[in-house]
C-alpha cells in the first residue's frame, strides 16, 4: 500500500480517485474512492490488475462512438450518447433506501447500493436535496441513456477526429467524455476523456429507451460491418495478419477466466 500511495503522490492525484479493473466491462468493480482507508479497501479486494485515475468533476459525460476508414483523410462520428447520472431527490419523508425502492431505474441497483453506502441510505434528504448515487455514466449501474447523434456537428467532428488521429492505429471505438458545456466542447476546450474502448466498442446511443430492438439490431450490424471494412483495410495497407482460430480461442478462454475473477 506505501509503494501504490507513492505512486498517487508521484503522479500529482488527489483524492477522490475512480479505481477500476485494467480490462472491465459493465462498471464492475468501479468504484469511486475518497480517501487512502476506502482505496486500502479496495486493494484489499481486488483480483486483477487495476487503474487509478483522476476523479473528474466536470457535470455532463457523454459518449461518442468515431470511426475512420483507413487511408481516408478525416474520420466520423455514428453515434453519441447523453447519460444521466443515477441519482435521487429527496421529499423530506422518505429515506434514501425508500427513494432507490420507489424508481425502477434504481431499484435494480439497490444491492451494491447497500454495499456502497451502508447506513447513509437510511438518512431522509430535505426537499429538492440531490444525492448522487452512481458519480458515472455506465449503464449497467443505472445511467440513463439518452441518443444525442442528431446533436453531433462539423466542429464536434473535427474536434474529435484530431483527437483520434493522435492514437497510434486507432480506427474503430467510443471515448467517454466529460464536460462542463456544450459549446466549450464543440470547440475542443475543457472537456476531458475518461475512457477510450476500442473494437470491442458498443454504439451505445442504442440503449436509449425510446429505441427498439430492431433499430439496436440495424445499428450493432451496421458498425460491425464498418469494423470489417476497417480491419480489411489495414490488412491491406500496413500488412496485419488476422488473428487464427487457435488465437481467438485462447483469447476468448483467457477473458472467460477474466471476468469470473472480476465479478
Amino acid at each position: 500500500m506505501l509503494s501504490l500511495m507513492n505512486a498517487v503522490n508521484h503522479n500529482s492525484l488527489k483524492f477522490p480517485l475512480i479505481a477500476k479493473p485494467d480490462v472491465g466491462s459493465k462498471g464492475v468493480l468501479v468504484k469511486k474512492v475518497n480517501n487512502e482507508n476506502e482505496l486500502a479497501d479496495y486493494v484489499n479486494k481486488m483480483k486483477v490488475d487495476f487503474l487509478l485515475q483522476a476523479y473528474i468533476e466536470y457535470k455532463n459525460e457523454i459518449g461518442i462512438f468515431y470511426y475512420r476508414i483507413p487511408g481516408e483523410e478525416r474520420g466520423r462520428i455514428s453515434g453519441m450518447v447523453g447519460k444521466e447520472f443515477l441519482k435521487v431527490t429527496g421529499d423530506g419523508k422518505l429515506s434514501i433506501t425508500e427513494l432507490i425502492i420507489n424508481e425502477p431505474r434504481s431499484l435494480l441497483q439497490l444491492p451494491v447500493l447497500k454495499n456502497t453506502y451502508g447506513d447513509i441510505l437510511q438518512a431522509v434528504l430535505n426537499l429538492g436535496e440531490e444525492y448522487m448515487l452512481v458519480p458515472y455514466g455506465n449503464h449497467a449501474r443505472g445511467a440513463r441513456f439518452i441518443d444525442m447523434s442528431d446533436q453531433v456537428t462539423d466542429q464536434l467532428t473535427r474536434t474529435i477526429d484530431h483527437v483520434c488521429r493522435q492514437i497510434p492505429g486507432f480506427y474503430f471505438g467510443r471515448m467517454d467524455i466529460m464536460y462542463d458545456n456544450w459549446e466549450e466542447l464543440n470547440a475542443g476546450k475543457n472537456f476531458s476523456i475518461v475512457e477510450l474502448n476500442g473494437a470491442g466498442s458498443e454504439p451505445t446511443h442504442i440503449y436509449d429507451p425510446a429505441h427498439s430492438i430492431f433499430f439496436a439490431w440495424k445499428e450493432i450490424i451496421w458498425h460491425l460491418k464498418a469494423l470489417n471494412q476497417i480491419s480489411a483495410g489495414n490488412r491491406q495497407r500496413e500488412g496485419l495478419r488476422y488473428m487464427n482460430y487457435r488465437e481467438g480461442m485462447a483469447m476468448l478462454k483467457n477473458n472467460a477466466r477474466y471476468l469470473k475473477l472480476v465479478s
